[in-house]
């Protein structure tokens, strides 16, 4: 089994980020990505710098990012402005999203559900006139921290919406961390009454500590594309209480003990998070990014006595 993971930490897991790192410090900490072999990076996002001031610099950005004839690098793509923007760029792929719930699509579009299609269908179009392939986000898909439980038939509404405009996969986001196996069977169960497994990505935080449960069972039912952020950085600025996403470091670690193929070297990926914890000055959640650096610690006060 080989296991795709789409590391997000640069846009999703910065973008809650109190200190803002420079575009030097993101195109270094990219580079360390690719070197532990990372191929899928989601490094941006397109949307108003007044609404997220730490991706100000994605044009810039997107410019300075190594080209590698394997790496595919993609950015969120909000509307037609934000589409616009990263047509300039060398970006590959673009990402559209939205929310199976309609509170939180409110609070983080500021626009209805229905009203959020229109939008979208314009990126889609944009998107197939430039040759770019698009990826579907849905949000919420688990739980809405203003509604509480989100329908499995909302969801398929929302999925199925997003693929007929053309995205070749979609990311099913646990965004406030409240899923469990049963859950995570359950609405995979029926997904794939309409939608390939293989058109499906587990996106999993940890907030109420199940993420790598869920992660797992995921990829038991048939999922092959897992979304990870370097250290465990992430969040949502609309979902009160939502914790980061699943850390890259913990889900590497699960599955190299369970003899599943990533091609990413674990050592590497934590060299590159240990620079970014040191950058937002603050401890990272990943517990085997903590481990990996008390070891290191143990190791340099023993040559030192």
């Amino acid at each position: 089994m080989q296991i795709k993971l789409v590391e997000v930490g640069l846009r999703d897991g910065l973008q809650n980020e109190r200190i803002i790192l420079g575009t030097e410090d993101k195109v270094r900490v990219a580079k360390g990505l690719l070197a532990a072999g990372v191929r899928h990076l989601e490094v941006t996002s397109f949307v108003s710098p007044r609404w997220i001031p730490q991706l100000a610099d994605a044009t810039q950005l997107a410019h300075q990012l190594p080209s590698l004839a394997d790496v595919v690098y993609r950015a969120l793509v909000p509307n037609r402005k934000g589409a616009e923007r990263a047509a300039q760029t060398p970006i590959h792929e673009w990402a559209v999203f939205m929310s199976a719930s309609e509170t939180h699509n409110r609070k983080n579009i500021n626009k209805s559900i229905s009203d959020t299609y229109p939008v979208l269908r314009e990126v889609m179009e944009m998107a197939k006139e430039q040759g770019i392939r698009v990826r579907g986000y849905v949000s919420t898909v688990f739980g809405c921290p203003y509604e509480g439980k989100v329908s499995t038939a909302q969801v398929l509404r929302v999925c199925e919406q997003l693929l007929q405009m053309g995205v070749y996969e979609i990311s099913l986001g646990d965004t406030i961390g409240v899923a469990t196996p049963k859950a995570v069977k359950s609405l995979l169960q029926e997904c794939q009454q309409h939608i390939p497994l293989t058109q499906i990505a587990g996106h999993f935080h940890d907030t109420r500590g199940t993420g790598l449960t869920n992660a797992y069972t995921a990829l038991e039912m048939g999922v092959r594309t897992l979304d990870t952020s370097l250290g465990g950085l992430g969040g949502c600025p609309y979902a009160p209480g939502a914790s980061g996403n699943l850390a890259t470091e913990d889900v590497l670690y699960l599955l190299q003990q369970e003899g599943i193929d990533t091609g990413i070297d674990l050592a590497r990926v934590c060299e590159t998070s240990e620079f970014v914890q040191t950058k937002c000055r603050r401890p990272l959640p990943s517990k085997v990014l903590q481990s990996h650096l008390a070891q290191k610690r143990q190791e340099k006060r023993g040559d030192e006595s």
